[in-house]
C-alpha cells in the first residue's frame, strides 16, 4: 500500500502548489506518475500469490540493481516520514549488487519489510539498511526501533494470516500476509531470510539472495 500513501501525499501538495511553481508541479505529477506504474505492477502480480506456493511463483527474472532499488526506497521514505521525525540510514558495503531477480517481486520484499518497521514503531521510525557479500550472494539486513516480537511469536510470522499481537499498537491493520510473501518470494529465488528480535527495541531482518 505504500505507493497509494506517496500518491495521496503528492496530489495533496499538487493541489497546493501555486499555479507560478512549474517545477514544483511537474516533480509531483512525476511522482505520481512513477508510484502509479508501480502501484499496476503490483496488483497485476501479487494479487492471487496468498494462494501460491513457491514452486507455482512464476519469475520474471533480469539483471536487478539493488543499489538503485534501495536509492528509491530512501527517497520514498523521506518523501513520507521526514517531516515526522522518521530516519532511515543506508550504508551499502557490497561490492557486488546486481542479482538475477524478479525486479517486481523484490521491489516488493524490501518495502513490505520497510513498511513493517514504520507501522510496528511505538514512535519514530528509525531504520537503518545495510547490504554486504558472501561469496554467493547479497545480503540485506533491516533493522529498526520498533516495539520487537516476542521469541514465541518469532517462530511464526513467516505464517499466512498470522499476526503479531501488537500490545499497545492500536491501529496496525492488515491481513497477515505481508510475511508470508516475503518468504514465499525469497525462497522461490532459492534465497533465504532470518529474523532477530528483542521486545521494546526491535527488530532485524537479513535476506540473502544469490547473484
Amino acid at each position: 500500500k505504500t505507493p497509494i500513501s506517496t500518491i495521496s501525499l503528492s496530489s495533496e501538495m499538487l493541489m497546493r502548489s501555486e499555479e507560478a511553481d512549474l517545477e514544483k508541479i511537474k516533480r509531483y505529477a512525476g511522482i505520481i506518475y512513477k508510484e502509479n506504474k508501480r502501484l499496476e505492477n503490483q496488483v497485476e502480480r501479487v494479487l492471487n500469490v496468498a494462494k501460491l506456493d513457491k514452486d507455482q511463483v512464476v519469475l520474471d527474472k533480469e539483471l536487478f540493481n539493488v543499489n538503485e532499488l534501495l536509492t528509491e526506497v530512501k527517497e520514498n521514505f523521506e518523501f513520507n516520514q521526514t517531516e515526522i521525525g522518521g530516519l532511515l540510514t543506508i550504508d551499502c558495503d557490497a561490492q557486488n549488487f546486481e542479482i538475477k531477480a524478479d525486479s517486481v517481486h523484490i521491489t516488493n520484499v524490501i518495502y513490505n519489510l520497510l513498511d513493517n518497521a514504520i507501522k510496528y514503531c511505538d514512535g519514530k521510525a528509525v531504520i537503518h539498511i545495510q547490504t554486504r557479500n558472501d561469496k554467493n550472494g547479497l545480503i540485506i539486513e533491516i533493522s529498526d526501533n520498533g516495539i520487537g516480537i516476542k521469541k514465541e511469536n518469532l517462530k511464526m510470522i513467516f505464517d499466512k494470516f498470522y499476526r503479531v499481537p501488537t500490545g499497545n499498537v492500536h491501529d496496525v491493520k492488515g491481513f497477515g500476509l505481508g510475511l508470508f510473501y516475503v518468504k514465499l518470494i525469497i525462497e522461490a529465488h532459492q534465497g533465504k531470510i532470518d529474523v532477530k528480535s528483542t521486545p521494546g527495541k526491535g527488530t532485524t531482518f537479513t535476506v540473502w539472495l544469490p547473484f
